[in-house]
């Protein structure tokens, strides 16, 4: 591939299927074979195909360091939100389960919090034994990194990962990947860093790539009787996802200006018909932090009130009555006991 003269128009940015199949052969002396009629296939969820063969069902684990786009293919794999999305990193915290089943396939993905290498209080000790448990027992690994770059805290991550357990390796946000010729020598130095089963450049937030991960994860699961039903989505309960959305609608109308510390607790949840009545704690460890929630006039903690109602009510097809405090629990996130009392195991 080379670069175009001067004054040429610039080169899309991303480049067609069947150029990225011939870069992945020339990098790696094969081709991903991909059956074309899933590549083709409409990506949006519906009701499920009635299956046509044996049932096929497994665990298929998404892993890497924070901030790589975990949550982000989740949602998109599993055709609907279930794991909350920001800036942030650790925005993940819990290891979050989404279910889809096609046809006769039902594929069940965990998502983990990004292993963190930077800090070792309780928090991120709880956060690192749940991506330990999470690869601990699974069928297939997504081992997510970004197209191009791999770092000491990509090759902590990769140095946990069981052997034995395929692991594909999700080269994400291919979409900023400028120079394509530089993804070829790229994939061949990642093949000398680990036996990866396939590699899977890509952009989650493309349908026709998300289709065609779904096809070759399928090719990894055993024969076996779905474990849930076929119209579910998560193991999560509605109370846990009503934290979730609270705590990733702080995270988003904060920015960096608070620390990934905080946290929310779900002190109620009564659900009358289609109403649902919610009470949730924002949990901080500073008496600085507390103002940044609440804002001028208490107009921030308002508007987290108010976007975090608003997608439930849009999640749930009922109305919602939310309530929302702050709190001070200086040094929270390093006390064992505290860090399990807020759900964190």
């Amino acid at each position: 591939m080379t670069p175009p003269p001067p004054g040429a128009p610039s080169a899309p940015s991303a480049p067609p299927d069947d150029d990225l199949e011939a870069m992945l052969a020339r990098a790696l002396g094969r081709a991903t074979d991909v059956p074309a009629a899933a590549a083709a296939a409409d990506p949006a969820p519906g009701p499920a195909a009635a299956p046509t063969g044996p049932q096929r069902c497994g665990f298929i684990a998404i892993v890497g360091k924070p901030n790589v786009g975990k949550s982000t293919l989740l949602n998109a794999l599993v055709g609907h939100k279930v794991s909350i999305t920001s800036r942030k990193a650790q925005t993940t915290r819990h290891r979050i389960t989404g279910i889809r089943t096609e046809g006769a396939t039902q594929f069940v993905f965990v998502d983990t919090p990004g292993f963190q290498t930077r800090h070792g209080n309780a928090l991120n000790r709880a956060l690192n034994k749940t991506v330990l448990g999470a690869v601990a027992d699974v069928d297939l690994l997504l081992f997510v990194v970004e197209a191009g770059r791999f770092d000491l805290a990509d090759a902590k991550v990769l140095a946990l990962l069981p052997p034995g357990v395929p692991v594909i390796l999700v080269a994400n946000k291919l979409d900023r990947v400028h120079r394509r010729v530089e993804i070829a020598p790229w994939l061949r130095s990642m093949q000398d860093r680990h036996p990866f089963a396939e590699f899977f450049p890509m952009c989650a937030k493309q349908p026709r790539d998300v289709q065609r991960l779904l096809a070759l994860c399928e090719r990894y699961l055993p024969e076996q009787p779905w474990l849930y039903d076929a119209d579910d989505l998560t193991d999560r309960s509605e109370r846990f996802l009503a934290g979730e959305l609270v705590r990733e609608k702080l995270f988003r109308l904060t920015g960096d200006e608070l620390p990934y510390t905080s946290t929310v607790v779900v002190d109620r949840f009564e659900q009358e018909g289609e109403l649902r009545r919610i009470a949730a704690t924002i949990i901080v460890e500073r008496e600085g932090h507390k103002g940044m929630v609440i804002g001028e006039g208490g107009e921030r903690l308002k508007r987290i009130g108010t976007e975090a109602r608003q997608e439930l009510e849009r999640l749930w097809g009922g109305k919602v009555f939310l309530e929302l405090w702050v709190k001070v629990r200086s040094g929270w996130s390093d006390d064992e006991a505290r860090v399990r009392a807020y759900g964190y195991e």
